[in-house]
């Protein structure tokens, strides 16, 4: 435990002697070769830490051929992007706002109840998209779930796996709706297989559909590494609050007298890395790429909610998982579920959640890695223009 602490620490040292500042990414290439170079908006929704954290691969291949990403977003999802990739110009957005009831069963009356809200913000996000593109001289956008980020003028991505939206009795009409958002884009890329085995199930694979479509392949910003088993257990929570905080609060009094190396990461953004420990307990607000990836590597079994970017890190790190699902998130509930009848993780309510549970594991496969990796040259040609 005391040598995957020091290595996180030293990582943490290393990134914090980079210069924090929003520095051009111009003044590190010779003038005639940046002036040929495209500049990419890269806009993913501040909904949990996932739709941040599945560009970050994205934005690294956009550097390797030669774009200049620039970003956009609000609230944590912004804060996460400029520590990883502090030399690029970053802009804030109109924020969505997002939060979930308290009890599950109220998400869609509180999701109506926004939607008055959610409407205005996405015409702030089109004004402000509008003037982006003029200032920055933008030539392409890939929009992760904003749908207010689009242009006429420019080829427009829009990155989900959610071709089909649950809502329970609703479904028909949330992706009717979805789909008629997407529509607008020029192109729409799915981060999974197209066939199987894949991810997303049904969410990300409906027949006949009048939409241009691109799968990726599960999209991760990790890398499988063969390290020694330090933690039992590493519980790495997300989301969006209040209930992010409801099932730290939980877990934490249930890990009380834990017996065995645990890592907690509590998935809170904020201006300074803080750690703590209780017992066998070393808690973390929050873990870079490096240090997250690192700490999941060495970890035997991940405790966490069944968003799909982490569904899809854990593929690619082939690691056993036991999932909660966000209380009246329809997709982390299907994908929670789809995962425990395809017998590769367990998974439980955030109310009936035991700690015994996680035994539970060992009769489970857990992940796999699939070998498919986008082929970003095709992908990017869409911005090559004329």
């Amino acid at each position: 435990m005391l040598k995957l602490r020091k290595h996180i620490s030293t990582i943490f040292d290393h990134n914090n002697t980079k210069d924090k500042s929003f520095r051009s990414f111009f003044v590190e290439v010779p003038l005639p070769f940046h002036c040929l170079m495209k500049k990419i908006l890269v806009a993913p929704l501040n909904w949990g830490l996932g739709h941040a954290t599945r560009c970050i691969p994205i934005i690294e291949a956009l550097l390797s051929h030669r774009f200049v990403p620039v970003l956009a977003s609000d609230g944590a999802a912004l804060k996460l992007l400029t520590k990883e990739f502090p030399e690029l110009d970053a802009i804030e957005l109109p924020s969505y706002n997002i939060s979930y009831a308290k009890k599950g069963e109220r998400f869609k009356l509180k999701m109506l109840q926004d939607s008055p809200h959610l409407i205005k913000t996405i015409k702030r996000e089109k004004a402000a998209t509008k003037a982006i593109v003029k200032t920055y001289n933008i030539e392409g956008i890939i929009s992760d779930n904003r749908f207010g980020v689009r242009s006429k003028k420019v080829p427009s991505v829009f990155i989900t796996h959610q071709l089909r939206v649950l809502s329970g009795s609703t479904t028909w009409l949330s992706t009717a709706l979805h789909q008629k958002i997407i529509s607008k884009f020029t192109e729409c890329w799915v981060p999974d297989q197209e066939n199987e085995p894949n991810l997303s199930g049904d969410l990300g694979h409906q027949a006949g559909l009048d939409i241009p479509l691109k799968y990726l392949g599960p999209l991760s910003r990790f890398k499988k590494s063969s390290t020694p088993v330090l933690y039992k257990l590493m519980v790495l929570l997300s989301g969006p609050e209040p209930q992010r905080t409801m099932l730290e609060e939980k877990l934490l009094g249930l890990l009380e007298d834990y017996p065995h190396p645990c890592l907690f990461v509590k998935g809170c953004i904020e201006a300074q890395q803080n750690v703590t420990t209780r017992g066998n307990l070393t808690i973390y607000n929050y873990l870079t790429t490096e240090m997250l990836e690192s700490a999941i590597n060495s970890s035997e079994l991940v405790l966490c909610r069944s968003g799909y970017t982490t569904v899809m890190d854990l593929a690619k790190l082939e690691k056993k998982a036991f999932f909660i699902p966000t209380p009246g998130q329809f997709e982390q509930v299907y994908l929670a579920e789809r995962f425990l009848d395809l017998g590769i993780a367990p998974c439980a309510s955030q109310d009936d959640f035991e700690l015994e549970w996680l035994n539970e594991t060992k009769n489970f496969t857990g992940f796999k890695a699939f070998r498919e990796t986008p082929d970003y040259s095709k992908l990017f040609h869409l911005f090559e223009g004329k």
